[in-house]
């Protein structure tokens, strides 16, 4: 099976912003499931170091271009048998929160040569320059943190194969040129067709440029983004790499998200016995302040507060949703003043609304949980992960028809309900509007207790865990490897 190194720059349970942290704490361990022989490469956080467990000092790692000597720590993914370096400098990465962003929410000022670090390092890695006993066939880099890896890579004559994932390509790391001159880059990557995007440096178009295959996280989000409307200024350059370019669906972990076994519920639940669901929404509602009205549908949201997300367009529609019989609970942090419409709203209905700022793992568990609806009204969404919680926890939802939320939510309309194939409720247009009328349909679905059963069980039944992705994932490093080997020397 394929040595394959994982560079993030976020891991579950190590630390976590998104669902970047979730896929690359639990796509590893479904790799090694199947024989792949994975290891982990991130910073040494504050965060990580307090969550890692044992790490032994192994090597040391110096980078000439940055006059920097960081050492790497070795351990394993938390209750994984998955192998697990930590970049240990602590003037980069000794720092509490965030991995991105500063207190106030503004980006550390040095995030370039953070990430240009682990960059380095990884290459180094990948080298086998570092005395570490283990060298990787394939890299695989996530997002545009990781993005200098394949461009670094990709002039060497004898290196791994390059993997690159994008999670989000809203997010590109983009800094201006005299931060491409401060980090002693290869001036042939200051070209259109290297890591210059419009005169600033940008590191997410490094991995789009450089990685021999390039992955994103669900089927229709690779078509989206090859699209002017979604492809942030990149889809000429996706569209020309489209036969590198592949979707392959985001997996959960179904250890984490098991509803008959999570330890966060007051009462765990299969779909048997989902009749006992309603004691974790009894229990969430007295948690968080709401009346405790068990036929009042409670919908849940869990996420960032940002446009992405769609945040706007729940508070738009908030005055028409609130002259309907439903009840709502979000978790979340963000934009500034989000947060404050939504303490706002929250105070002047108190009985229908309760707004939790800020993230809790445990809540995000118990909302999906004792929720009888989840709102996704995303803009775009690549994947999505929470859809995939909610389904598999018998909580129906109520998506926008993008990315990876139209390849996995099923609209509950006539058709799809007969065949018995219907899932949730799916609107089109990215409008107060449109989520309005999602919502009234949803409730008119919730008032039918058999085919809101029916929306349950098809949720509730479907595989959605690592298996089939991670197998899609060790394919193409099959491939990937065997066409190396049959290269003619």
């Amino acid at each position: 099976m394929p040595r394959v190194l994982f560079v993030t720059s976020e891991c579950y349970p190590l630390i976590k912003t998104g669902g970047l942290g979730d896929v690359c704490g639990s796509l590893p361990p479904a790799l090694s499931a199947l024989g792949v022989d994975v290891r982990v490469l991130m910073p040494a956080y504050r965060a990580a170091l307090a969550h890692a467990g044992r790490l032994q000092r192994v090597a040391e790692i110096t980078i000439p271009e940055m006059g920097v000597t960081a050492g790497v720590l070795e351990g394993q993914l938390p209750d994984t048998h998955v192998g697990l370096w930590l970049l240990d400098w602590p003037a980069a990465y000794d720092r509490s929160g965030n991995p991105y962003l500063d207190s106030s929410g503004t980006p550390w000022s040095d995030n370039a040569q953070r990430f240009a670090l682990l960059a380095r390092a990884a290459v180094q890695i990948a080298n086998g320059r570092v005395g570490l006993a283990w060298q990787p066939e394939i890299v695989h880099a996530h997002d545009w943190q990781t993005g200098l890896v394949p461009a670094l890579l990709a002039p060497q004559p004898v290196r791994p194969a390059t993997v690159f994932t994008i999670h989000n390509l809203a997010y590109q790391g983009l800094f201006p040129y005299e931060t491409f001159r401060s980090l002693n880059l290869p001036d042939s990557l200051w070209s259109i067709g290297g890591v210059e995007f419009y005169s600033l440096l940008s590191f997410m178009k490094g991995g789009l440029t450089f990685a021999d295959r390039i992955t994103t996280v669900s089927p229709n989000y690779a078509h989206e983004i090859q699209t002017p409307a979604f492809g942030c200024g990149l889809d000429g350059l996706l569209g020309a790499r489209a036969d590198v370019l592949r979707g392959i669906l985001n997996g959960i972990d179904h250890e984490t998200w098991n509803p008959a076994t999570d330890p966060h519920l007051v009462q765990p639940f299969t779909f048997e016995h989902v009749e006992d669901k309603k004691a974790n929404k009894h229990s969430l509602q007295i948690q968080l302040g709401l009346p405790a009205a068990s036929t009042l549908p409670l919908i849940g949201w869990v996420g960032r507060l940002v446009e992405q997300k769609g945040i706007d367009l729940l508070l738009d529609a908030l005055p028409e949703l609130l002259r309907l019989p439903l009840q709502l609970a979000v978790l979340g942090s963000g934009e500034a003043r989000f947060e404050q419409a939504l303490r706002t709203a929250a105070l002047q209905a108190p009985d229908r609304i309760a707004a939790v700022i800020g993230y809790d793992e445990a809540l995000a568990h118990r909302i999906e949980a004792g929720a009888d609806i989840f709102l996704m009204p995303s803009r775009f969404e690549p994947c999505g992960l929470n859809q995939l919680y909610s389904l598999r926890y018998g909580t129906v939802p109520i998506v926008h028809r993008v990315g990876g939320l139209a390849d996995t939510v099923i609209d509950g309309n006539s058709e799809n309900l007969r065949n018995q194939r219907a899932n949730g409720v799916v609107f089109d247009a990215p409008e107060a509007d449109a989520l309005c009328a999602a919502v009234k349909r949803a409730l008119a679905l919730y008032r039918e207790p058999t085919v809101w059963r029916s929306l349950q069980r098809a949720g509730m039944e479907h595989d959605y865990s690592w298996r089939h992705s991670a197998a899609a994932y060790r394919d193409l490093y099959r491939e990937l490897v065997d066409g190396r080997m049959a290269r003619p020397a």
